[in-house]
């Protein structure tokens, strides 16, 4: 049985962190069961964590090639490993095992899920005429027997599991996309692709981790639906960002844009970030006096942008009703989400980039995320929002939660550069100029409110006659009709832009190239 995720990012500690990570030579049953019940366990709502049976460690680090195992003792290890999870452990628990080719050598892989029903506890050794048993945890990359304030934070936990790895008996397997989860397997480079169009949707779902219940009465998790349905709003209200954007009176005005995204969380998140890369994001082009090179920033850097989204759906609660908000007003973007962090988050920590929850909120959906790439995990976010916001050199992005810890506000504030051309700009497609001091200027490369980095690179690919496939191409973009009508129809429209073939817009020999117009707007940016 394969695993979901790609086993060679899963060795580089890709999308788990090092600390769910645990490297053993050979099959040592007791040190095994340990790690198991502190996986299970899950103190910090982690998500659980991986074995890996047959590879040194060195450093906390897989040593490879690997030592192996003999393939005749896989069996036996699997074996001893379901007596282990009936006998030795309690509540009784056992992890997916999965064995594994790496370089030639046999390895098996235990996927230790965080267990849906803590607290458990362990046998202390596994000598015969041993009877005491201890509970375990994970700190770092250490398992630790749970001892005084460690043990009654696992009390504490008793029976709670977090939203999103919970069984939702509203719905049934067959709510679970199997396009979705074959089409995730492939990005990520599984090798449960290859064998999920033979698997029934209940034994994919259980193999991929998304399908809880007994073998009678299976039943989705929470994560599957919001992962593997096209449309899991209707099993969690309000599931969507809503990107707002207020004009220069601010909200107080009669006037906003209101755009709502929903969707499965990969495909609502990236269609979200698209859309205001694409139209909300405009580059500023600061001209030194005495120097030829330019400096080029950002309204708002979208690395920064891009972070606080992906922080907000990954810690946002889905149990609340209601939506991720990204506000965009005339100095400040804001992206709002609810609750707040976790309580053992304090401002003054966060505010200064070293906060790190105890345990978070969504324990599955993490994983997920960074399998895809939208984030790191690791606590990172934050510091990347303030380490972005500098590099563009704009001011300090600020971080705002009240004291019931009921929503949390990322607010990054706008370039000045990129303020003051706003502030200046006509609503046409000509370039306003305005001091920065020292002779410097700052030019908004823009349609109405800017050109965006894309339909720059399309100005400089269209200096020679070029297919809309090619453009597409430069922006990353597969719809052809809404790369038409959201970029290119708005650059013939401001003359930016012509055809070679105008009284035929659709012909297959149709190019496109840069007018006077477009040249002399390059021009002006470099």
């Amino acid at each position: 049985m394969p695993l979901p995720i790609n086993i060679n990012d899963l060795l580089h500690g890709k999308p788990v962190e090092w600390e769910r990570l645990e490297f053993k030579a050979g099959w040592n049953p007791e040190a095994v069961l340990h790690t198991l019940c502190a996986f299970a366990n899950d103190i910090h709502n982690l998500g659980g964590g991986y074995i890996l049976i047959g590879i040194q460690e060195e450093n906390g680090r897989p040593v490879l090639p690997p030592v192996g195992l003999d393939p005749a003792q896989i069996d036996a290890i699997q074996k001893e490993l379901l007596n282990l999870g009936f006998n030795a452990i309690a509540p009784y628990y056992h992890p997916i095992a999965v064995p594994v080719e790496i370089e030639g050598r046999h390895v098996l892989v235990l996927w230790a899920l965080g267990g849906p029903t803590r607290p458990y506890k362990a046998k202390i050794s596994l000598g015969k005429e041993s009877r005491d048993y201890a509970y375990y945890i994970r700190k770092n990359s250490s398992t630790i027997r749970a001892k005084g304030a460690d043990e009654t934070e696992l009390m504490s936990l008793a029976a709670t599991i977090p939203h999103d790895d919970r069984v939702n008996q509203q719905a049934n397997v067959e709510s679970l996309s199997r396009e979705l989860m074959q089409d995730y397997l492939q990005q990520v480079g599984s090798d449960l692709a290859k064998q999920a169009p033979d698997l029934s949707l209940v034994e994919l779902g259980r193999q991929m981790g998304v399908v809880g219940g007994t073998d009678e009465a299976p039943f989705p998790l929470n994560v599957g639906l919001m992962m593997f349905n096209p449309e899991p709003w209707r099993f969690f209200p309000v599931m969507q960002i809503d990107v707002v954007w207020f004009p220069k009176e601010g909200p107080g005005g009669n006037k906003f844009s209101e755009k709502i995204f929903k969707g499965p969380i990969p495909r609502m998140t990236r269609d979200a970030l698209d859309y205001i890369k694409r139209n909300l994001i405009t580059e500023t082009v600061i001209k030194h006096h005495g120097r030829a090179e330019a400096t080029r920033v950002e309204n708002f850097p979208y690395d920064a942008l891009e972070e606080a989204v992906v922080n907000a759906v990954y810690h946002r609660g889905y149990d609340t009703r209601e939506p991720i908000e990204i506000r965009l007003e005339h100095t400040e973007l804001m992206v709002i989400s609810y609750p707040g962090p976790d309580r053992s988050v304090r401002l003054e920590q966060l505010r200064a980039g070293r906060a790190r929850p105890r345990r978070y909120r969504n324990r599955r959906i993490g994983e997920f995320l960074k399998e895809l790439e939208f984030t790191e995990g690791r606590s990172t976010g934050i510091p990347k929002i303030m380490e972005a916001m500098e590099k563009n050199g704009s001011p300090p992005a600020e971080f705002e939660f009240d004291e019931d810890h009921s929503y949390f506000m990322v607010r990054l504030p706008i370039h000045p550069a990129a303020l003051e051309v706003a502030e200046s700009a006509t609503g046409t497609a000509a370039i306003p100029s305005v001091k920065m001091g020292a002779g410097d200027t700052a030019a908004g490369a823009g349609i109405k409110s800017g050109l965006s980095r894309d339909q720059v690179e399309i100005l400089h690919k269209c200096l020679a006659d070029s297919p809309i496939a090619d453009l597409m191409a430069v922006a990353d973009r597969t719809n052809r009709t809404k790369f038409r009508d959201q970029v290119i129809k708005p650059m013939l429209a401001d003359g930016l832009l012509e055809m070679t073939i105008p009284d035929k817009p659709t012909s297959s020999k149709q190019r496109y190239r840069i007018t006077d117009k477009g040249r002399n707007l390059l021009a002006s940016l470099n």
